[in-house]
């Protein structure tokens, strides 16, 4: 059974070890908005296209106020290498169990090239200063999404 989350629900917490070392928590974020953004996997070109756009608007999400979160299940070596590369500015958290990708219901059957597989659906999840979910984006298309949650950022 797939876990769906939805606008109004309390986000689950997270608790997973980020890029740089150390772990991050929903609970001590608490007291300011969180955009929790899962991908398929580091080093791809959606990915990093994604990770980039975040980076280079990561000033403008702190300005209102939001603090941005990218989830995958690569290791954190893999994330700091992926950091390193393309001179990311956003925590890039390790969900290698896949517990949390589980909780968020990202994880997901997918295919490709007729194949079917199991792995992240590209997702998005905006939680307020009180840890609710007030936005869910599934499905995600690259191309435009992150001015799309900077809008909803800003409306908070």
């Amino acid at each position: 059974m797939t876990t769906v989350i939805e606008a109004g629900q309390p986000a689950p917490d997270v608790n997973l070890p980020r890029d740089g070392g150390g772990t991050v928590s929903l609970s001590t974020l608490k007291g300011q908005a969180v955009v929790l953004y899962f991908y398929p996997k580091d080093d791809t070109p959606g990915c990093t296209l994604e990770a980039q756009t975040f980076t280079s608007e990561a000033p403008a999400f702190a300005a209102a106020g939001a603090v941005v979160l990218g989830v995958s299940k690569d290791s954190v070596k893999k994330h700091d290498k992926f950091r390193d590369k393309y001179d990311l500015k956003i925590a890039l958290l390790s969900d290698e169990e896949g517990d949390v990708c589980e909780r968020y219901g990202v994880w997901k059957e997918k295919s490709m090239y007729g194949k079917t597989y199991m792995g992240i659906e590209r997702s998005t999840f905006l939680i307020d200063k009180t840890g609710k979910i007030t936005r869910v984006w599934n499905g995600v298309k690259v191309d435009g999404h992150i001015a799309e949650v900077l809008e909803a950022v800003k409306s908070l």
